[in-house]
Order: C-alpha cells, then sequence, then structure tokens
C-alpha cells in the first residue's frame, strides 16, 4: 500500500439529532447522502483501486455510493469489523457532549483497545495487494488509524473528520 486514505461516513440520523451512535445503527439522511456522492467524485482523482468499508450500515452505505461514483463494483467493497465505530458505552443514544474522555465512561471502548484495533487495521491494509486503498468508517476509527500511522499526532484532542471528508493518511 503506498496510499490510504479515509472517509468518516456521510451525515446519520443520530448525527443530524446530536446523539451519540457508536455502535448503533443508525441511516444516513439525504444530506449525507448527498455527501457521499461529492466525495465518490473527488475519490474519482486518487486512483482508489480498493475501498475497505466498516460494516455498520451508515458507512456501508457511504462506501457503496463512492464506489458507484468511481465505477468500482459494490460487491468488491471489503467490510471488516476492525474499522467499526468506536463503542460509547452508556452514552450510546444520548445526547452528544464534546470532549468526554471516553476511558470514564462504563462500558465504553477504552483509548488503549481502540488505538490496538487500528494498528491491526492498518497491518490488515498493509497486507491487501493494492497500492492505492479507501477505508470508509468513523470518527474515532479515522482518528486512531491517523495516531497509529503517525504516533506524534495524539489520538485524543486531534483534529476531527467532517462527514464524508476524504483525508489522505498515507
Amino acid at each position: 500500500m503506498k496510499h490510504l486514505y479515509f472517509v468518516r461516513h456521510g451525515l446519520s440520523e443520530m448525527n443530524k439529532q446530536g446523539i451519540f451512535s457508536g455502535r448503533t445503527e443508525t441511516s444516513l439522511v439525504q444530506e449525507g447522502i448527498d455527501q457521499a456522492h461529492k466525495a465518490g467524485i473527488k475519490a474519482r482523482d486518487h486512483g482508489i483501486q480498493c475501498i475497505v468499508s466498516s460494516p455498520m450500515h451508515r458507512a456501508k452505505d457511504t462506501a457503496a455510493i463512492i464506489a458507484q461514483e468511481i465505477n468500482l463494483p459494490s460487491e468488491d467493497i471489503i467490510h471488516n469489523d476492525l474499522f467499526i465505530e468506536r463503542g460509547f458505552g452508556v452514552l450510546e443514544g444520548t445526547t452528544y457532549i464534546p470532549d468526554i474522555d471516553f476511558d470514564t465512561i462504563e462500558g465504553a471502548e477504552d483509548t488503549d483497545a481502540i488505538i490496538i484495533r487500528a494498528e491491526q487495521g492498518l497491518a490488515y491494509l498493509r497486507s491487501l495487494p493494492f497500492d492505492t486503498i479507501l477505508v470508509v468508517g468513523h470518527g474515532a476509527i479515522g482518528r486512531a488509524l491517523r495516531h497509529a500511522i503517525d504516533p506524534e499526532i495524539p489520538f485524543k484532542g486531534s483534529e476531527k473528520f467532517d462527514n464524508a471528508s476524504i483525508t489522505k493518511l498515507i
């Protein structure tokens, strides 16, 4: 793998409502669908050979739209649990509060665990026979991947990913 791009899923119903979704399934709203189409159009310039996606609906649907825009058959999308969203524990389904320390939240996936998962995800991506890969996932796993690639970039407090934004990680 020579190039790695990351896209956070398009705007979901729970994002729009300002609710922690975590591992709760939630659908894209029309704005999120439109965002995914725009991301796909932008992705045409990057020579994407493979899309790896979280299997969660909001990421899967975003990945399928991007694949359509870059003429990649949707059946070629690889879904991998390593790229699911962080579990938010007892906060799932509650109103979003910025800058929470999830290491203190009952039932939430702790920081060490998500970073280890990102490192495993990165090793998996490097094992694939493609030069240019796009991962479609969620905010926390995107930040963890960025940290796994460059430990100088902190996981906590690092820049967040906008919905359906394309970020070059490698």
